[in-house]
């Protein structure tokens, strides 16, 4: 996708160049660009998110999980431009599906509201996105990367389902359950998320794959959440994530099949017209 966008001609207005958004010192882009923030109860850490986002942010999308505390509130004071948006089902993936069917812009950014992620970080995410990448995907342990909040035991069992993945799937991941990702609108088109809990991040990175889109990781610092607990269970979640894999992984091998039948003729299979 091009990231030059030409403005219509008129009589009274000859052709001239798009409006850019400077976003580095070396970079302006004209694809406008949508941050989605699922959040419940993080009044609290969102001072935090909103300070490190850009300014040059196309429009923020807050989805509000049905929050007791003043998240709505003070996302409206710190950002009065903020698109909230209700959450009618339960759970990250579901929040997230949502905050995405809102969006306007052609780049979309996935950032968590506990205040892990660092929103100066975008700028490389949208970088890899106009230099060619469908999908950037954010990874804790690609070199330059890190994590502040992740017991051994997270660390283990995310790499042995990121190796699962990398296997079953011929990806190349360093990261699989990361939150902080980036994409064109139109990957939505072939990705058909379906699910509702935090193993939407495992089911995103499984089907980009699987549509052939072209990926770039992109290393990322993850800091501890500031205020609050997190709603993540590790033993929980990572049967989640161990069920999507197993589905995606009975769903292309019976994809497989079919494609391998349909390509036999009829008289062989012993089928008549």
């Amino acid at each position: 996708m091009s990231s030059v966008l030409q403005p219509a001609v008129t009589e009274d207005h000859p052709p001239t160049a798009a409006k850019y958004r400077p976003v580095s010192s070396h970079l302006a882009i004209a694809p406008p660009v949508s941050v989605v923030i699922p959040a419940m109860n993080e009044a609290e850490n969102l001072p935090y998110v909103f300070k490190t986002l850009p300014d040059w942010i196309h429009e923020v999308v807050l989805v509000d999980g049905n929050s007791t505390d003043d998240t709505v509130a003070v996302a409206r004071d710190l950002w009065p431009g903020v698109k909230v948006v209700e959450q009618r089902g339960k759970g990250k993936g579901d929040a997230l599906i949502t905050g995405f069917q809102a969006c306007t812009g052609d780049i979309i950014v996935m950032v968590d509201a506990d205040g892990s992620a660092d929103g100066n970080e975008i700028v490389s995410y949208v970088s890899a996105l106009v230099s060619g990448a469908d999908f950037a995907k954010g990874s804790r342990f690609a070199n330059g990367g890190g994590t502040d909040d992740m017991t051994f035991i997270r660390k283990l069992g995310n790499w042995a389902l990121c190796t699962a993945v990398n296997r079953k799937f011929g990806a190349r991941y360093t990261d699989l359950c990361y939150g902080y990702n980036a994409f064109w609108r139109h990957c939505l088109d072939k990705i058909d998320l379906d699910c509702t809990g935090f193993e939407v991040e495992t089911l995103m990175n499984i089907r980009v794959v699987k549509a052939g889109l072209k990926v770039q990781e992109i290393p990322s610092h993850e800091y501890l959440r500031i205020h609050g607990t997190s709603n993540l269970r590790a033993v929980r979640d990572g049967l989640r994530v161990l069920r999507v894999i197993l589905r995606e992984r009975s769903n292309r091998r019976a994809l497989r099949r079919r494609s391998s039948r349909s390509s036999v003729p009829a008289a062989v299979r012993g089928e008549v017209s």
